[in-house]
């Protein structure tokens, strides 16, 4: 008897099994309890849009600066522009190469470095003399600086934090930079009239500096960081391939890309998309304008008010993309967008406000709609390296603007008016019609996560 009490200590607590019982539950409720009742996912979208809202702004000021620059030191309005053409070409080369390197060094610190760069080509800017210092400044560190913001951040930001909601976040990114301008113009254009270019290029150095705080402090890499799943996701992501050369995976994914024909179509149709965008409208809109009679600052006006449209229009195409086919949606927006434009030229002969006023409507809502279901066919044809994948279609998009700006003004030059440009530019829109018909639907893939 006195060894089984003895030895009765021995055997296992009554109490030990509750571990898995109320006990694990409490536990479990104090856990959900100190969950954020929002997902971090949205924290990075925020920092992502205040940093894309930055990018816009800083990449439009040379506009701005073109008289002030002609009045003080005589350069003409094509040296300027030289500035613009290197940093609109930099910026879309920049891209995929910048894709790789967050993979490689973290998203973070690229886009701490890329805001550092804009900050200190504005701010050599004070210090120029010679034509050639603004192509430095401006062309080449300020257009480096901001492609490495460009559409392949959304994408990467959107691909590893986002499983649901991916088109909608995609929309509300992309439609940040003609938010940006639309915010950073106006002022931008006071501080020039009212204090000079310089101090127009202060605002921009110290507004660089200042949007690297927030990167600093709150970006995440992704959510595994935090112990979280994507946004909607309900298993982990598979885990991320890793390649210590960024630039030789961009061009690696290049190479394997090019021999996908889906690759080719959507940097065709997306050459087109910033033919018929940036190279023609953006650039000729207000001297075409002009050419029939309306005042350049009513012009101006009315390409701002295609700004505010563009941002209705891309939002809504996010929303769109998470429910509709993407070719469908693309084969509808460069339908509508070549009408718009074989229109233009009679709603310049006509009427001054109603007609044009529609055009900027419709036009301005199918401005950048391209860009969510254009990611979404990247994403699903490309997975994982769909980002530096867009990146380079992104480049394509550049090209095609850059293009067109300049065979418009030619056509301008020799016909004396843009009409030809037009009807051309509805004529690429067929193209682009044909370009995403063709367009097979792609393998069956995972969110990004690259």
């Amino acid at each position: 008897m006195t060894e089984r009490r003895a030895s009765a200590p021995t055997a296992a607590p009554p109490t030990a099994p509750a571990a898995d019982g109320p006990a694990a539950d409490r536990s479990a409720a104090d856990r959900s309890a100190r969950r954020p009742r929002v997902h971090y996912a949205w924290v990075v979208a925020a920092v992502a849009l205040l940093v894309l809202l930055g990018s816009a702004g800083f990449r439009s000021t040379p506009s701005l600066m073109m008289d002030a620059l002609h009045n003080e030191f005589g350069w003409s309005n094509g040296t300027i522009a030289s500035a613009t053409s290197v940093n609109l070409t930099l910026y879309g080369l920049t891209a995929p190469f910048a894709a790789a390197l967050m993979d490689r060094f973290g998203v973070r610190l690229v886009v701490v470095c890329a805001l550092l760069t804009i900050s200190i080509g504005a701010g050599l800017t004070m210090l120029m003399r010679q034509p050639w210092q603004l192509v430095l400044c401006w062309g080449v560190l300020v257009g480096l600086g901001s492609g490495s913001m460009a559409g392949a951040f959304a994408t990467t930001i959107t691909g590893r934090w986002f499983q649901a909601r991916q088109g909608l976040v995609t929309g509300v990114l992309t439609a940040a930079g003609a938010a940006g301008n639309l915010v950073f113009l106006p002022v931008g254009a006071w501080l020039v009239e009212q204090h000079g270019w310089r101090s127009a290029v202060v605002v921009v150095s110290l507004a660089a500096c200042a949007v690297a705080v927030p990167v600093l402090l709150l970006m995440r890499e992704r959510p595994a960081d935090l112990g979280l799943l994507p946004y909607g996701a309900t298993e982990p992501p598979p885990a991320p391939a890793q390649d210590g050369r960024a630039i030789a995976r961009s061009l690696r994914v290049l190479r394997e890309a090019a021999r996908s024909r889906a690759f080719w179509l959507l940097s065709g149709s997306f050459a087109i998309c910033g033919a018929t965008t940036a190279g023609l409208v953006g650039t000729h809109f207000i001297p075409a304008a002009h050419d029939h009679g309306m005042p350049v600052t009513t012009a101006a006006s009315l390409l701002a008010l295609i700004g505010v449209f563009d941002v209705v229009g891309t939002v809504f195409s996010g929303w769109l993309t998470d429910r509709v086919d993407s070719r469908l949606l693309l084969t509808v927006y460069y339908g509508l967008r070549g009408v718009s434009l074989l229109l233009l030229p009679q709603l310049f002969a006509g009427s001054l406000q109603p007609p044009i006023l529609a055009f900027v409507i419709f036009y301005g809502l199918d401005w950048v709609a391209t860009v969510p279901p254009t990611v979404a066919l990247c994403r699903r044809n490309f997975g994982e390296d769909a980002p530096i994948v867009f990146g380079w279609v992104l480049a394509s998009h550049q090209i095609g603007a850059a293009v067109v700006a300049g065979l418009a003004g030619l056509a301008r030059d020799a016909l004396g008016n843009y009409d030809l440009a037009w009807y051309g530019a509805g004529g690429l829109c067929v193209i682009a019609v044909g370009l995403c018909l063709a367009l097979r639907g792609g393998r069956a893939a995972a969110p990004a996560v690259a």
